[in-house]
């Protein structure tokens, strides 16, 4: 196994510029993964790593050596791509032993024997005869994973291979791929737009947006704690304000909010957001008032607004709650329904993040 380094890798095609000045570094067997939207350079940063590409500038390394004008097929990489490309002509023992007519089996074993390992090794045993087209969209899948991994590669590449899959299957599978990866210990990059799918799968992952990297960490901490305005609104669901800092205060719209670790000078512009579960309703308000059943106080937490209900939707173990305030779009998460209209919400200041806004400061920042 190897590790991976990219140096300052960019790419154009005419005047689109796909990637700019990327480096990553993805340790020995490390499951690291490249998710952003569409058009973000997720998919050519892979297809460089590959050797598909040529990039403008930089470099890719595995270890030491030097990649640059290597050829794929000597880049010793296992690459699984998004429609599978199994050959339709040939059984599914056919297909994983593919790989095999240009590189000797790995550990001395004969082909039969490594296609029948890999097959158990990704739940397909007996079914070697197959055809693909009698497979599922699921075990064609793990045929394609066991076909990249037949000649023994330093690195596994998968490009978006769970994207046509149902949502549940999509679960059960990566389950299984992050399995498989772990007890063979190869070193993978793996490629999705399903940002659960690489908080969920992840040793680290690298946030793209606009051929760059924004951010690279471990899923915990780049979900807890974004760098960027664009990783806060990429990740999972997130409220994100701006406003000026008064005094140690910082002001938006008409409220004061308290923040901690703020490092930022009086009258500077102060970006924060705060995910919807840490947004807490504070308070109680008269059944006279409002005309319904009173409500019950769930916190007395800091940085409290009022703010009007747009829409529920029961999500089954909690509601989202669409809220305006003072037409600033907010997301509340819930365990009950809202009964009243109006609501007073409000943030404990730790769970407030201070983000860059993006434009400014387009430097990566790395958690360790």
């Amino acid at each position: 196994m190897t590790d991976l380094h990219l140096d300052g890798i960019s790419k154009s095609f005419g005047d689109v510029t796909a990637l700019r000045d990327v480096s990553l570094d993805v340790a020995d067997g490390e499951f690291f993964t490249l998710v952003g939207p569409s058009g973000c350079g997720k998919t050519t940063t892979l297809r460089a790593i590959a050797g598909f590409e040529q990039s403008d500038a930089g470099s890719v390394r595995f270890g030491g050596r030097e990649m640059s004008g290597v050829a794929p097929e000597d880049r010793d990489v296992g690459v699984v791509f998004q429609n599978y490309a199994l050959f339709s002509h040939m059984t599914v023992g056919e297909n994983v032993a593919y790989g095999l007519r240009f590189r000797e089996t790995p550990g001395g074993k004969s082909k039969t024997e490594r296609v029948a390992e890999l097959l158990d090794l990704v739940d397909l045993s007996g079914f070697e005869d197959r055809d693909p087209d009698e497979l599922s969209g699921g075990q064609q899948q793990r045929v394609a994973l066991a076909r990249a991994l037949a000649p023994g590669p330093e690195v596994l590449l998968l490009d978006e291979p769970m994207s046509a899959l149902d949502a549940r299957l999509r679960q059960t599978l990566r389950t299984q791929v992050k399995r498989i990866q772990s007890e063979l210990g190869i070193t993978t990059v793996y490629v999705t737009h399903d940002q659960e799918e690489a908080l969920a799968v992840s040793d680290r992952v690298a946030v793209m947006n606009d051929g760059r990297v924004e951010q690279v960490g471990r899923p915990e901490d780049v979900y807890r704690r974004p760098t960027t305005r664009f990783v806060a609104e990429f990740l999972g669901e997130n409220n994100v304000f701006a406003g000026e800092l008064r005094d140690e205060v910082v002001e938006v719209g008409d409220a004061g909010f308290h923040l901690v670790d703020l490092d930022a000078s009086d009258g500077s512009e102060v970006v924060f957001c705060v995910r919807p579960e840490h947004l807490v309703r504070v308070g109680k308000r008269d059944a006279e008032t409002t005309g319904r059943r009173a409500e019950t106080t769930d916190s007395g937490a800091e940085n409290a607004f009022e703010v009007t209900v747009e829409a529920v939707e029961f999500l089954g173990e909690s509601f989202r709650v669409h809220l305006d305030w003072d037409g600033r779009d907010v997301t509340l998460r819930a365990p009950e329904r809202p009964e009243i209209e109006t609501l007073r919400v409000g943030f404990d200041p730790a769970d407030a993040h201070v983000v860059s806004d993006g434009r400014r400061d387009r430097s990566v920042v790395e958690e360790n």
